[in-house]
């Protein structure tokens, strides 16, 4: 394969992730347009979204902490990785992000945040006590270059997103049943199939930002440790036994480090029903650099 530069790889990354972010917005008009008829109703759906997502943005922080059960890390409990997070953060000249960890046996990691001093990195205990240095060091390399890289903030706006478009296609459902029951079937039909091919598009937008910015982290880590293969180590590691059962709101998945494939009877969906790219391919660009 081709090298690809890490600053081609960011310029690329970003550039599609503005793109699919725009969707969202533009596809919250165009529901609420079509459901209610008028100018007024998509402009009413905006604004409520708008509010919403102002919530979202002030109490993220606990919001997160409450979706995947972790808590605050204090430095005495392991110091070893405070101290492979904080010389990651001094050489790049950046402050140290707040740590948790997830009781949890599995091995994942998140990096969370809208505003810098909500940017927190979060850690299973599988991690802490599976991964070698170098291989923890790679994994808290990702996590910080998804902060750096401004990723926590998008993806959750994205997840955000997707949550507004599940809560107006249950509204819609609900009130349409509830009111025009005995006439105007259709209508409920119609309706109810606008508010479920949104949420869809909402859901295959947000896997798409999600994958993107994976490769993207992946690029800044191999960068900041100058060690690719250690990333790669861990990945497989991670690979083996990913899944984080204390997690409350699947939606918050999409932060993860790695998810595995979505399947339907055994069988794997294709990649863009994916959080993730394949620990396979991330591996194959990572040996690149």
């Amino acid at each position: 394969m081709a090298y690809v530069g890490i600053q081609t790889q960011i310029k690329r990354n970003t550039l599609h992730s503005i793109l699919l972010l725009i969707g969202f917005p533009v596809l919250l008009i165009f529901v609420g347009g079509a459901l209610t008829q008028s100018g007024m109703g998509a402009l009413i759906f905006l604004l409520l979204s708008l509010i919403w997502l102002a919530i979202a943005y002030k109490f993220n922080t606990g919001m997160m902490r409450w979706a995947t059960g972790a808590r605050k890390l204090e430095r005495k409990e392991n110091p070893r990785v405070y101290n492979l997070l904080e010389n990651l953060c001094i050489s790049q000249g950046i402050s140290m992000p707040a740590l948790q960890v997830i009781e949890d046996h599995s091995l994942n990691a998140f990096a969370s945040g809208v505003r810098p001093e909500d940017y927190t990195i979060t850690v299973s205990r599988g991690m802490l006590d599976l991964l070698n240095d170098e291989e923890l060091e790679g994994v808290l390399a990702h996590e910080l270059a998804h902060i750096i890289n401004k990723d926590v903030r998008l993806l959750i706006i994205s997840i955000i997103f997707v949550g507004i478009f599940s809560f107006i296609a249950q509204v819609i459902a609900r009130r349409l049943y509830f009111t025009n029951r005995k006439n105007g079937i259709y209508l409920i039909l119609t309706s109810i199939l606008i508010a479920v091919v949104a949420y869809a598009l909402a859901q295959l937008i947000r896997l798409g930002i999600s994958r993107k910015r994976e490769y993207m982290a992946d690029a800044g880590a191999a960068e900041m440790t100058k060690r690719p293969w250690a990333l790669a180590s861990a990945l497989k590691k991670i690979s083996g036994d990913s899944e984080i059962e204390a997690v409350k709101q699947k939606d918050v998945t999409s932060l993860f480090i790695h998810m595995p494939r979505m399947s339907i009877g055994g069988v794997d969906l294709p990649e863009w029903f994916s959080t993730h790219p394949s620990i396979e391919k991330r591996i194959r660009v990572l040996e690149q650099f």
